[in-house]
């Protein structure tokens, strides 16, 4: 500002706090972010269960009218096979339907833990039992223990959780009479699964994928799966703060390492 003598005598400064409009420019892009990551969720989710649940719907109706045609002669060699293949069809829509329950749950962070004391052999053997159902012709999942003590503190339905996971995958991904290897160890207060199988492997290229939301290798598209398991298996140890890491040769197989620190050990 000058004077009468057109000299400058104030100055007048002008100051504007963005800092309210910058948060709130933050929030708004932060929140259609979310919206497009959400729609995006959506939109891959129909494409996912349009054709996943397609398959085995199919096949459950087409057997159901096998085995009604059979049972005119008896045939229980044929009606057990088609029973087994409607088994098989409702274990994978039920697998699609707890995925995506699970992940629902884990993004909500409405799964905590719960620690309680239990056998992990006894867990480790009640999975397999459950699993027997899913195993192709002349395969086997062999377990092994190397275990101070059998008893730990941990929450036992997460780890079941992770293990039918990356068994489930392992029995999958691997070609009839081939093992499946379950090896846990314990050595003082650190858990250790090993999931190991000799299946098609995953190529190298699309490893660092693994764990994304949906993804499947490019080798996997003719195999059934929602392509959430690992990434469901990832959000679980770290919710246990473990680790998880992996091994795989295309062609040769793939191995599952998670490391989980526990509680305080069972007595």
């Amino acid at each position: 500002l000058v004077d009468n003598n057109d000299k400058i005598n104030q100055i007048l400064v002008v100051e504007r706090n963005t800092t309210v409009q910058k948060r709130a420019e933050k929030e708004m892009v932060n929140a259609l972010n979310q919206e497009r990551a959400l729609n995006e969720l959506k939109s891959r989710f129909v494409s996912m269960a349009s054709h996943e649940f397609r398959t085995p719907l199919s096949t459950i109706l087409s057997s159901i009218s096998l085995v009604d045609r059979y049972n005119e002669g008896v045939n229980e060699e044929k009606i057990s096979k088609h029973i087994g293949r409607i088994k098989g069809s409702v274990q994978n829509l039920n697998g699609i339907l707890n995925d995506f329950l699970s992940l629902d749950r884990l993004e909500e962070g409405n799964v905590k833990t719960s620690p309680v004391d239990f056998d992990i052999n006894e867990l480790v053997a009640d999975l397999i039992d459950e699993m027997e159902a899913t195993l192709k012709k002349n395969q086997r999942v062999i377990t092994t223990f190397d275990c101070e003590t059998n008893m730990i503190r941990e929450d036992a339905k997460i780890i079941k959780n992770i293990l039918i996971n990356l068994t489930s995958n392992a029995i999958k991904y691997s070609h009839e009479g081939k093992d499946i290897k379950l090896d846990v160890q314990l050595k003082g207060n650190v858990l250790t699964l090993m999931v190991s199988d000799k299946g098609i492997g995953i190529p190298v290229d699309e490893q660092h994928h693994l764990f994304e939301r949906f993804f499947r290798a490019r080798n996997v598209t003719n195999i059934e799966g929602t392509g959430l398991g690992l990434n469901i298996v990832g959000k679980y140890v770290a919710l246990l703060n473990g680790t998880i890491e992996f091994e795989s040769k295309p062609g040769k197989g793939t191995t599952f390492i998670v490391t989980l620190p526990l509680k305080d050990n069972a007595k």
